[in-house]
């Protein structure tokens, strides 16, 4: 190994380490998506596949509202068995040059020059892969794994795909999830004591429609608000700390909406609740009988906690995102019913800038809907989970 100097000159060591070393490098654009996918794939790299893996973040102060046991001054530290680097700049690449076996650029971000020089007088060129954006749209599964020669070095980067179907590198799922989601539902225990820790009360009683919303600023809220304070029973809603807190105040009359706060109106009960740590998510999920999640890392994990669901996007310029919006869609509901079906689409177009949502017209479907999201859980799980497919192909690579 070689400490970087103003002008690196990349070498590699001779013996490498015993298992699989994995570079991933993850530029936060934005929210909490890319640090997101990118810390859940590390850990279960490392902890499930025995991977040795150092994750290089540009943002680590976002990164510490997932991960709390990170100290967002180190430049370099370990965690949870995987080494997290600050990375300071796009020519950045560690405070020591070191090429991994498996290097990973998440989200079209690009790695340091330095560092793909390194790569390509590698003995051994790494397996380098670029992973995408999770999309359901058709051509996912054609362009998965797909090549792309490196104009000058001997080198060749593959598209790495996430997606809903096989063929594609299928959606970050831990071994042990659906294990920790029986444990939660079957133990009345577990579920009375998230209650009492996230409100500071017991579940709410029978015939109540528990619903979770975690979403980007938007301006259907405040309708569908109003409906839920006029809706027949009860609706409880649980919200977390972040970009719609502010809608939520402003409906009932108050300053802010912050964590530990209350309000009713109407059959409206709202409870403010704390951003919570990564794992701390799922049992929110778990607790309620509908889910508002949003971007990539909270749709994948309403998926698997086969509840019902309503995702916001994010949106992007020209309303590119609503393809995509559409293809989920269309896997996600086909098998339902023509009148569940229509009012899940006009739901989430609604939800998704296009229109007034119904709340009446979509709350007399959820029977169906959480049906639904029971077997599409079990449908989606036969794409594979991201590390396994990832970790397989990376494996062939390296024979």
């Amino acid at each position: 190994m070689q400490v970087m100097t103003d002008t690196p000159k990349p070498t590699v060591s001779g013996t490498a380490p015993p298992g699989i070393a994995c570079d991933i490098f993850c530029a936060v654009i934005d929210n909490f998506g890319d640090i997101g996918v990118c810390w859940r794939l590390a850990r279960q790299l490392a902890h499930e596949h025995g991977w040795q893996v150092r994750l290089f973040v540009d943002d680590l102060h976002a990164f510490t509202k997932l991960c709390p046991s990170l100290d967002a001054t180190h430049v370099k530290q370990s965690v949870e068995g995987i080494v997290v680097e600050h990375w300071h700049e796009p020519a950045h690449a560690g405070e020591t040059l070191e090429i991994a076996d498996v290097v990973i650029e998440a989200f079209a971000c690009e790695l340091p020059p330095v560092y793909v020089t390194g790569m390509a007088q590698r003995a051994q060129r790494p397996v380098w892969l670029n992973l995408e954006y999770l999309s359901a749209e058709d051509w996912v599964a054609d362009f998965h794994l797909r090549p792309s020669p490196h104009p000058r070095y001997p080198l060749v980067k593959r598209f790495f795909f996430p997606g809903l179907v096989p063929r594609t590198g299928g959606v970050v799922k831990e071994r042990d999830l659906d294990a920790q989601r029986a444990a939660f539902e079957q133990s009345p225990q577990a579920h009375a004591a998230w209650w009492q820790r996230a409100t500071g009360g017991p579940p709410p009683a029978p015939g109540a429609t528990v619903i979770s919303l975690f979403a980007y600023e938007n301006p259907a809220l405040d309708s569908l608000l109003a409906q839920w304070r006029d809706n027949a029973s009860p609706v409880v809603l649980l919200v977390p700390q972040g970009r719609v807190s502010g809608a939520v105040a402003r409906f009932f009359g108050l300053p802010a909406f912050e964590a530990g706060a209350h309000a009713t109106r109407g059959n409206l009960h709202v409870h403010g609740l704390a951003f919570t740590e990564q794992r701390g998510y799922d049992p929110l999920l778990w607790a309620s009988d509908l889910n508002f999640v949003r971007g990539e890392d909270s749709f994948v994990r309403a998926q698997w906690a086969a509840r019902p669901f309503v995702w916001h996007i994010y949106p992007q310029a020209d309303d590119a995102h609503l393809p995509k919006l559409d293809a989920a869609l269309a896997h996600y509901a086909r098998p339902l019913s023509a009148q569940a079906r229509a009012a899940l689409e006009r739901f989430w177009h609604a939800w998704n800038g296009n229109g007034t949502p119904d709340w009446a017209d979509f709350a007399r479907h959820l029977p169906e809907f959480k049906a639904r999201a029971a077997s599409w859980a079990t449908e989606l799980a036969q794409a594979g989970d991201l590390a396994g497919n990832l970790a397989v192909f990376a494996k062939t690579q390296l024979k």
